[in-house]
C-alpha cells in the first residue's frame, strides 16, 4: 500500500499559467522525489498598466513517501 503526502506550492510566471505551474512542479522536484500529481487550486494575475503582469498559481503537489 503506497503513502502519499501533499503539500502547498505558490508559483508565479511572466509567460502563462502552465509556465508558473511547471516552475512550480520543476521547482519541488528539486527536493521533492516521485511526484505523483498536481492539482492547481487557484489562479490570479497581476495586472501592470492595463496589461496582465504576472500569473500565479497555487498548486497542491502529491507524492508517494519512501519507506
Amino acid at each position: 500500500m503506497a503513502i502519499m503526502k501533499s503539500i502547498e506550492v505558490m508559483s508565479e510566471s511572466t509567460k502563462s499559467f502552465e509556465d508558473a505551474i511547471q516552475t512550480a512542479i520543476t521547482r519541488t522536484a528539486k527536493t521533492v522525489n516521485d511526484i505523483k500529481s498536481a492539482n492547481v487550486k487557484n489562479l490570479k494575475t497581476t495586472v501592470k498598466d492595463g496589461k496582465i503582469d504576472k500569473y500565479r498559481v497555487n498548486v497542491k503537489i502529491t507524492f508517494a513517501v519512501g519507506d
